[in-house]
């Protein structure tokens, strides 16, 4: 009996990193752009990182971590849940009910297009800054 509940901990133990894991993958996708940018490495990671967030969510791309957290869940002998990552657990925090399904898109793409305009943002003045080191600040 004792193999059979430390294997059913052991399962539910790795969901639950799993699904750490996820909600730390989303944090980086959406608030990863602070942190990278004076990090040229962290940049492209982010920017690699956030493509997929956005093919996953507009392609409806299944994502390796849901299935992972599943299957972890269903040998623990939990019932998986159905649907995505975001669909269960943040979808009704981050995206409240809305009216129409078309302001829910909206309110998406804006929160993408705003975190790949500060991207830009940051790195035109980065290159500014050098630019105005390299040749000197001069008044315009």
């Amino acid at each position: 009996m004792l193999p059979v509940v430390f294997a059913v901990s052991l399962y539910s133990g790795l969901a639950v990193s799993v699904l750490v894991l996820h909600a730390l993958f989303i944090i980086w996708v959406v608030f990863g752009a602070f942190l990278a940018w004076s990090r040229p490495v962290l940049r492209w990671l982010h920017i690699a990182s956030l493509a997929w967030g956005i093919l996953t969510e507009v392609l409806y791309w299944p994502c390796p971590l849901t299935f992972a957290e599943n299957a972890l869940e269903q040998r623990a002998g939990i019932e998986p849940y159905q649907g995505g990552f975001l669909l269960h657990y943040l979808d009704k925090l981050i995206y409240p009910p809305v009216g129409t399904e078309q302001i829910g898109w909206q309110k998406r793409f804006s929160r993408i297009a705003w975190i790949v305009g500060r991207m830009r943002i940051v790195v035109w003045r980065r290159q500014r800054r050098r630019c105005l080191a390299a040749y000197g600040s001069v008044a315009v």
